[in-house]
C-alpha cells in the first residue's frame, strides 16, 4: 500500500483555510493508504514563541482532528517533536543543498515580504519539511495548488542524497485537489494565522458571524467577490446562483447566510469535538509518536551508515 503524509502547524486555532487547503483533503484521501498525519510544532517555532500558546495549540490541533473524523486506528498521528530523526535528517539535507536554492522558497519570501523575521529557521523550513516526508517512505503529498514547491524541494533534497551516497529515499509525488486550493481570507488575500484574516473552524457561532462581516466586499460584477469565494466552499455554484441574483447589493444579507452556512456544516463535529479529552489527545499521540519514531529510527540507521557516521 501507498504512504501518504500530511501535516498542520499548531501554532493558533484551525480556520477554514487549514480545513479546505490540508485538512479536508486528507480526510477524503486517507483511508486509501497507509497514512501519517504529522502535528508539526517545531515548525511552529518559526513564528510562535510562546510556550504556553505552543502546548495549548498542540492538543487543540489533535482535537480538531478527531473531531472532524480521523480515526488514529487507521492513521498515524504523531508529533513531530518526538521522533529527533526529523531534525537530525534536516540538517542532513542542509549540508546538500545551497543558499541560493533556499532562497527561492515562495513562503520565505512572501513571509519576509510580509514583515516576518527572517530568522535561520524560517529560511531552513524547506530541509525540516522534507525530512517530514521522506524519513516514511512516503509516496503522496495532499497539497493545495500553492504549496507544490513545498513537494519539489522534497524531492530535490531526495535526488541530491541519492546522488551522493546512493538510493535511499523515494521521490514523493505531490496530489493537488480541487478542493485544496487556496482559500481566501476575510482581506481577499491567502487566509492565513499570520495575516490575521481567518474564519475559525471551532468557533462560537458569534465569532464566526464577526470574522465574516469583516470580509472585504469589493464587487465583480453584481457578487462580493470574496464572499462568494469562500461560499463555494459550502455550496455549489448552483446552489448560490439564486441566492446572489437575489440580493445584489445586499451584502449583509449574504454574510448573514455565509454565517449560517459555515456554522451549520461544522455544528456536528464541534459536538465531538466538546466529548474529547487532554488525556485522550496525549494517549493518541504518545501511541502514534512511538509507532512514527521505530519507522524513523529505522531510516535514520541506514542514513546514518550511508553519510559514514556510523562507526
Amino acid at each position: 500500500m501507498q504512504k501518504l503524509l500530511t501535516g498542520l502547524q499548531p501554532s493558533g486555532a484551525l480556520h477554514l483555510g487549514n480545513y479546505f487547503g490540508a485538512l479536508k483533503p486528507f480526510l477524503d484521501l486517507y483511508q486509501e493508504y497507509e497514512s501519517t498525519l504529522l502535528v508539526v510544532d517545531y515548525h511552529a517555532l518559526t513564528t510562535l514563541k510562546n510556550p504556553e500558546d505552543l502546548r495549548a495549540s498542540i492538543v487543540s490541533v489533535v482535537k480538531d482532528y478527531l473531531a472532524l473524523g480521523v480515526d488514529p486506528k487507521r492513521v498515524t498521528i504523531a508529533q513531530q517533536s518526538s521522533v529527533p530523526e526529523h531534525t537530525e535528517l534536516a540538517w542532513v539535507f542542509e549540508t546538500l543543498v545551497s543558499v541560493p536554492f533556499l532562497m527561492q522558497a515562495h513562503a520565505y519570501k512572501d513571509k519576509v515580504a510580509k514583515g516576518f523575521e527572517a530568522n535561520a529557521g524560517l529560511f531552513n523550513y524547506p530541509m525540516l519539511m522534507a525530512s517530514d516526508i521522506l524519513l516514511y517512505d512516503t509516496d503522496v503529498v495532499p497539497v493545495g495548488a500553492d504549496q507544490r514547491q513545498h513537494v519539489e524541494y522534497a524531492r530535490e533534497a531526495a535526488a541530491k542524497f541519492n546522488s551522493a551516497y546512493g538510493a535511499t529515499f523515494k521521490e514523493p509525488k505531490e496530489r493537488v485537489l480541487k478542493s485544496a486550493g487556496v482559500v481566501p481570507g476575510t482581506d481577499g488575500e491567502k487566509m492565513s494565522k499570520s495575516y490575521g484574516n481567518t474564519i475559525p473552524l471551532f468557533g462560537s457561532k458569534d465569532a464566526i458571524q464577526k470574522a465574516v462581516m469583516s470580509i472585504v466586499t469589493d464587487s465583480e460584477g453584481d457578487k462580493p467577490k470574496n464572499v462568494y469565494a469562500i461560499h463555494t466552499l459550502f455550496k455549489t455554484e448552483g446552489e448560490l446562483e439564486g441566492l446572489y441574483s437575489g440580493n445584489v447589493g445586499k451584502y449583509k444579507a449574504l454574510k448573514e447566510v455565509l454565517t449560517e452556512d459555515i456554522d451549520a456544516y461544522f455544528s456536528s463535529a464541534r459536538e465531538r469535538r466538546e466529548s474529547i479529552s487532554d488525556g485522550d489527545v496525549v494517549t493518541v499521540l504518545k501511541e502514534g509518536s512511538e509507532k512514527a519514531r521505530a519507522r524513523a529510527s529505522a531510516k535514520m540507521a541506514d542514513v546514518r551508515k550511508k553519510i559514514g557516521v556510523t562507526i
